[in-house]
This record gives C-alpha cells, sequence and structure tokens, in this order.
C-alpha cells in the first residue's frame, strides 16, 4: 500500500512545531529580518534559500536562541521562546566548520553533549552506538578528527548534533566544505538520516541545487523577507514572481505587453487541387504515353520548388496528365492542422515585426499590463527546420555549452535578444548537426512558460 504524501503545510488540522509571528528583527538601523511569519511542521526539511545578506542566518540564529526578535514572537510546539536561552531550547544546531574537537575521538566527539548532560555511561555507550550505525562510522569510532575525510567529519558533526534527539536540528551550509561529488552524495545521505529519526530540519543555503534536493519545502529570501514558500516543483514550475524565476536555475525572461485571447485560431486549410481539363482526363488509356505525369499539382511543385534541383520538365506537343483525383480521394484528403493551441489565456507582443507570442495558461487579469514570459531553456526545442509548435522563434547559435548529460544552446534572436535552449544527451556519441554560427529555429508550446508581471 502506497503511503500518502508527506504534505502536513496542506492540513489545515496540523499543527506547526515553529511558528515566526511577525518577527523583524533589527541592528541599529539596519532591518535584517522585515514583519516575518512562518510556520515549519514536524518532521518537515525546510531549506532557507537566498543570496548573501538576505536575513536566511539571522532568522537560524533567533531559532537556535543567538540572537532574540526586535519586534514578534517565535513560538516551538506552542510555547514562546523568544527569551529561552539556547542551552535550554530542544535545538541543536551544525555549524558550517563542524566545530570537532580535535584532541577527541569520533566516539567522544558524539558523546561530549550526553556527558555535560549527566547521562549515565550505559545510556551513553547505547546512544552514541545507535548514532555511529545510522551515520555509518562504527569502524572509526577510535579514531580522531584528522585521521578521517571531509565526509567523514561532517557525519561525526551530524551525528554529535542528532544524539541529544533534539525537536530541532539547525543546518548552517552543512556541506558548502565539501568538494561537488562528495556534496551530492552527502545531500542523500542526509535525507536518509531525516527520514529515519524524524527530526526537523532547517537548512540554510545559498545553493539553489542543494536546496532543491533536500527539501520538502523551500522558502526563497530577498531582503528580510520571504518571497515565496512552496515544494521544490512549485518553486521552479510556478515562480510568483520575476525575482524567483531568476533566482532559480536557469530561465528565459522575455518581456512584451499583454493581450488576453478569446479563442484558439483556425486551422490553416490545405491548398485546393486544380482541376485537370476535362478532354485530357477523358481519353482513353490505350492513347497515352506509358510515361508518369504530373497532374496539375505536381507541375506546380516542380515549377516552384525542385526545378532548382531537377532542371526543366520536358513538354510534349501535347502534354498528358493523370486523370483528376475522384470525389472519394477528394473526401480523403485532410487538410493541414494548425498547431494544438488551447482558447483562453494571453498574446503576447514582445518585438516589432514579430509574431505574438501565445501563453494559453495566462492570467486574463494580466490584459494590457507590462509582462515577462519565464521560460526554462529545456522547455525550448531547437532545430534546422521550422517545427510544428505554437511559437516559433529564429536566431543564429552564437554559444554552446557541453555539459555531459545536457548541451546548453545560447541563441541570440533575430532583434538581438538572447535565449538559452537545452537538448538532453541521450546517446554516448552522437553526431551533433547544430553547431555555432548556424541558423536556427526554436519552438515552445503555449503552456511552456509562465507569464509574470514585470517588475521593473
Amino acid at each position: 500500500m502506497a503511503e500518502p504524501v508527506f504534505a502536513p503545510w496542506t492540513d489545515p488540522e496540523a499543527k506547526p512545531l515553529i511558528q515566526f509571528r511577525n518577527v523583524t528583527k533589527r541592528f541599529g538601523d539596519f532591518t535584517a529580518i522585515d514583519d516575518l511569519t512562518l510556520d515549519i511542521y514536524e518532521r518537515e526539511f525546510f531549506a532557507l534559500l537566498g543570496p548573501s545578506g538576505c536575513g536566511k542566518t539571522t532568522m537560524m540564529r533567533m531559532l537556535a536562541g543567538f540572537e532574540t526578535p526586535t519586534e514578534g514572537h517565535i513560538l516551538l510546539n506552542g510555547q514562546q521562546i523568544d527569551t529561552v536561552p539556547p542551552n535550554k531550547r530542544a535545538v541543536n544546531m551544525m555549524f558550517q566548520s563542524y566545530a570537532l574537537f580535535p584532541h577527541l575521538t569520533v566516539f567522544d566527539n558524539i558523546a561530549f553533549g550526553l556527558r555535560r548532560e549527566g547521562k549515565d555511561k550505559d545510556f551513553i555507550q547505547a546512544r552514541v552506538d545507535e548514532m555511529l550505525r545510522l551515520t555509518r562510522l562504527s569502524k572509526f569510532a577510535k579514531r580522531k578528527p584528522h585521521q578521517i575525510s571531509g565526509g567523514q567529519r561532517q557525519r561525526v558533526a551530524l551525528a554529535r548534533s542528532l544524539a541529544k534527539a533534539p525537536k530541532l536540528l539547525l543546518l548552517d551550509e552543512p556541506l558548502g566544505a565539501l568538494d561537488k561529488k562528495l556534496r551530492e552524495e552527502t545531500q542523500f545521505e542526509l535525507m536518509d538520516i531525516q527520514e529515519k529519526t524524524g527530526t526537523t530540519f532547517v537548512i540554510v543555503t545559498h545553493d539553489q541545487e542543494e536546496a532543491m534536493t533536500v527539501a520538502s519545502r523551500v522558502a526563497v529570501m530577498d531582503e528580510g523577507r520571504i518571497v515565496q514558500v512552496a515544494t521544490p516543483d512549485v518553486i521552479y514550475e510556478a515562480p510568483n514572481s520575476v525575482y524567483v524565476a531568476d533566482f532559480i536555475g536557469d530561465v528565459n525572461l522575455i518581456r512584451g505587453v499583454a493581450k488576453a485571447r478569446t479563442a484558439a485560431p483556425q486551422a490553416t486549410p490545405a491548398p485546393k487541387p486544380v482541376p485537370e481539363p476535362a478532354t485530357e482526363a477523358a481519353q482513353p488509356a490505350l492513347n497515352r504515353d506509358p510515361r508518369p505525369e504530373p497532374n496539375a499539382m505536381g507541375a506546380w511543385l516542380h515549377d516552384n520548388l525542385l526545378k532548382p534541383i531537377l532542371g526543366e520538365r520536358p513538354e510534349d506537343d501535347a502534354p498528358k496528365a493523370l486523370p483528376a483525383p475522384s470525389p472519394e480521394e477528394t473526401a480523403k484528403a485532410k487538410p493541414a492542422a494548425a498547431p494544438d493551441i488551447p482558447e483562453g489565456g494571453l498574446s503576447i507582443d514582445w518585438v516589432d515585426g514579430q509574431p505574438a507570442l501565445i501563453a494559453a495558461n495566462g492570467d486574463a487579469a494580466l490584459d494590457g499590463k507590462k509582462v515577462v514570459l519565464a521560460l526554462r531553456p529545456e522547455k525550448l526545442s531547437i532545430g534546422k527546420d521550422r517545427p510544428d509548435a505554437p511559437n516559433v522563434l529564429r536566431g543564429k547559435v552564437i554559444d554552446i555549452g557541453y555539459l555531459g548529460n545536457i548541451s546548453t544552446y545560447h541563441v541570440e534572436l533575430t532583434d538581438g535578444t538572447k535565449v538559452k535552449a537545452q537538448v538532453a544527451n541521450t546517446r554516448r556519441i552522437s553526431r551533433r548537426n547544430i553547431t555555432w554560427e548556424d541558423d536556427v529555429w526554436l519552438g515552445f508550446t503555449a503552456t511552456a512558460g509562465i507569464v509574470l508581471e514585470d517588475e521593473a
């Protein structure tokens, strides 16, 4: 039986473990946190994400008890903790530097906090052994910090933080000292340990990929305020502002003016076949030249498209032609279908001389306003042939980034706008037919992007 999705923030009956209520923190004239209200739930892995100076570390220090709110209150399990000293809170903090004692063994580092609390020897032994097993450090118990790797030291710091079974664990850039590959591996270890222990984790990071990987929810911060709180997929696919769209991952931002759409465009009918001369169609088959001859449509295709390749078409004194299509054949002919574009949404006039972009998922309330169409690079197709898509752009490749699993193409459009398109490298070795300076077509669906009000 499948387990229910963990999403207590959608349950109106769920009670938050941590509550920020109109919290403001000032340092002199500088406001680090500005009227912040936020709920964090039990067993949640919550990420505070933002650039340097946005207030995320100040938020964490207030949770730990190292700073006191200037205004507002912080509650833990319904109890106000604004004035509770750090050592009296059911909160532990893991620092970026790990702060291990170099003269103590791994075992003694993990046991340090329990000994300070006066726990008995048997309890300490059992608890430390449990933490060693959880973090896969049992065989390193007698080593000292300088005798183990950076990733192992990180796990020692985590084990020490969890040994006292806190209700809340705060992690301040915990993986910043690790190399990329080890950091990626440790992210999944953190998630596994958090799930096994059931402890609520709050992590501060400026690494977008890290926050998106480990967190159940992400809070994007800017200048002391939380701009958006949502699950990683919502933050990425449905940002609520240009700031969030631009901060999270790669994005193309196309500015223009929105106009409400009321209906989808009609399909473009196929050209009607030109009827053949009746006298020629009525000639007996025995009197015809056995060589195949084109009908009027074939002649038109030759004269207009194929003539530069095949040369002139020979003409006889008495030109011959195949019979005109029968009514049954004509009935079977299908008109050329227009791209599948849902009704409604918005069209966006973005540059003179170019067709408007269609955003069928755009809010009609933005009609007449300046907007930004946010398009993730992987949503754009790229090729040398014009795609059958609702939105089509023409440009030239000016740069290519090969990242192994994907290739990123930087394309300059005809008006000078630069956009990115990404293609997954699904084959181990493949001959790519797009290179620098190539003229290319970009295409995307009517729901590929999100329309946001222009903040500029």
